[in-house]
């Protein structure tokens, strides 16, 4: 049984804690945060603490905060030589402090407390300085059901960078698609066979392939008319930003 402490209270850490719960390979015995009273709903289940002194001596310790605080906890840790990890995309594994034996466990997802979770679903991507503990911290994410890929500091940030084009633009692109439906009464749930249909699609061709809309044809009529649509100039913006960026992608000139 590999021991675990988390470090940290939000949605990252709120699922690991959740799905570390449904396996026998790892135990969390101890979850801490500066204001353990945000921990409280599950001090029924494990030992919270806000004490970083009163840390229980285990294999895997689980830095879960946001990008900022990771380096200053890590520093913080009244001990050395001990795995630690962090879960972030975007912080490089030498943010941690050089006392310790340094790690991430990153998974590549989009997490909301209230949203359930598959971590079948869940890639995760570890990296380690010390290449012995590596094969403890893949156990960890295994544990999980999830996949695991070994990649480093630089692919990593990459993948960060990605992601927030794929999840968090994509997702403000949705927001901008809510507020066009609402404008005229329009149901926006008739759009999500469409959304649903968009994202199957990379599973059997490139997004290159799988393109298509009045930017790729270079329909002008359409454009135009649906630059006329818009009356909110951020909207308009965005419309003509991403139209531009399919006719350059696709050999179109420019708008």
């Amino acid at each position: 049984m590999i021991s675990v402490v988390i470090l940290g209270a939000g949605n990252v850490a709120t699922h690991l804690f959740k799905g570390f719960e449904k396996t026998n390979d790892v135990s969390v015995v101890q979850w801490y945060n500066r204001n353990a009273s945000s921990l409280q709903p599950y001090s029924h289940l494990v030992d919270v603490t806000d004490n970083l002194e009163a840390l229980k001596d285990v294999d895997v310790y689980i830095i879960a905060v946001s990008d900022d605080a990771i380096s200053e906890l890590s520093s913080s840790l009244p001990f050395e030589d001990k795995l630690v990890v962090h879960t972030s995309g975007s912080v490089s594994v030498y943010d941690l402090d050089m006392k310790l034996k340094r790690g991430v466990l990153y998974p590549l997802q989009s997490f909301s407390k209230a949203a359930k979770l598959d971590f079948a679903n869940v890639p995760i991507c570890i990296e380690t300085i010390d290449k012995k503990s590596y094969p403890l911290l893949k156990k960890v994410a295994v544990s999980l059901g999830s996949p695991t890929k070994r990649i480093n500091s630089d692919q990593r940030r990459v993948l960060h960078l990605a992601a927030v084009f794929v999840n968090n633009f994509t997702n403000q692109l949705y927001r901008i698609g809510h507020e066009i439906t609402e404008s005229e009464g329009a149901e926006f749930d008739l759009l999500k066979p469409l959304i649903k249909e968009t994202a199957s699609k990379i599973e059997d061709m490139s997004p290159f392939k799988a393109q298509t809309g009045p930017a790729k044809r270079n329909d002008k009529k359409t454009i135009k008319k649906h630059l006329k649509q818009l009356d909110n100039e951020h909207h308009k913006a965005v419309y003509e930003l991403l139209t531009d960026s399919i006719k350059r992608t696709h050999g179109r000139k420019k708008l």
